[in-house]
């Protein structure tokens, strides 16, 4: 669907593309560690912890991937004036994203910790509170918002459904007239008319609409462009690759993935590469294509994961060849 040239040509062009994330912002810890043992207080494994290690998580993960390819990023967030929040700032700051993070003393930052052993997720811990902005709060978001606006050539909405993208934000993001990009929440779907294109995966295509498992996706996928008023939509199905919708067409684009050992973060590399495609210039169908091959780099990584410009195209290159 898209010749290793053409992939070239619009991957060289990330550098000059500027793109502004908006959603829920978390840090990612991982214990890494052994099993030998079977716990004798209750049937579980006993985790034999060698080392721990932090990443951006959420929102913050879709910034991640943007500044991998050389683009730049904007943060539009939260955090919560503790440690947790500390250590992102550290980590925006390291990765080289502009941070726009509104500190939120009433919520603690949001944060999950995986437990790895033998390549294998055996546990994940949370750690949040979701519950409405406050109203001063989502104010300082707005402003933030209206300062880099100009600075922008779109907006990459990451919603986690812990509470920061809301109908203010939303409706004064689409008012910028700029593309939006959204990976949606099926709780928020309603906030979501209107925007250029969202990325759900399949359960969160059929929770949206609250459609039946009998519907087909491409009845799925219709009812939710309808609803919305959009043209475009990508729905994810793992294992099965993509559906592209628009107007008039249904495209399927299958898994690009050789191996598979962490889906986690996935969908954040997906809308990253989706939106920078499209910004330089390419077609939905190549725009997707592109994130389809990011997506199929990254889960055969463990943990959260990003792609460079270079590995992006050599995993294309390797692939067309093969």
């Amino acid at each position: 669907m898209i010749s290793v040239q053409r992939a070239e040509e619009l991957i060289s062009k990330f550098s000059n593309i500027k793109i502004a994330v908006v959603g829920d912002v978390i840090l990612d810890k991982y214990l890494w560690g052994e099993v030998e043992r079977i716990s004798p207080e209750a049937p579980v494994p006993i985790v034999d912890v060698k080392r721990e290690t932090l990443s951006l998580g959420g929102a913050s993960n879709v910034a991640n991937n943007i500044v991998a390819l050389d683009a730049t990023a904007y943060m539009v967030g939260i955090v919560g004036n503790d440690e947790n929040g500390r250590l992102i700032e550290k980590l925006i700051k390291e990765k080289g994203i502009h941070s726009v993070l509104i500190k939120d003393s009433s919520r603690p930052t949001i944060e999950k910790t995986r437990v790895i052993a033998v390549s294998q997720q055996l546990l994940r811990i949370d750690r949040e509170e979701r519950k409405p902005l406050d109203g001063e709060i989502e104010e300082k978001l707005l402003e933030s918002l209206k300062s880099i606006e100009s600075k922008v050539d779109g907006f990459i909405v990451s919603d986690y459904g812990k509470g920061v993208v809301t109908e203010k934000i939303m409706s004064y993001i689409k008012s910028t007239n700029k593309p939006v990009f959204v990976d949606p929440k099926p709780s928020n779907f309603h906030l979501y008319k209107e925007i250029t294109i969202m990325t759900p995966n399949k359960k969160e295509a059929y929770e949206s609409i609250k459609a039946d498992k009998s519907e087909s996706i491409e009845e799925v996928g219709k009812r939710i462009m309808e609803s919305l008023r959009i043209n475009q939509l990508l729905i994810t199905l793992g294992s099965e690759g993509m559906a592209l919708f628009e107007k008039g067409r249904v495209l399927k684009i299958p898994a690009k993935a050789r191996k598979v050992f962490d889906v986690t973060g996935a969908g954040d590399t997906v809308i990253s590469v989706l939106a920078l495609s499209k910004l330089a210039g390419g077609s939905w169908e190549e725009s997707a294509t592109i994130s389809n091959y990011a997506a199929g780099y990254v889960v055969g990584e463990i943990g959260t994961a990003t792609v460079n410009r270079k590995i992006l195209l050599e995993t294309i290159e390797f692939q067309k060849d093969g």
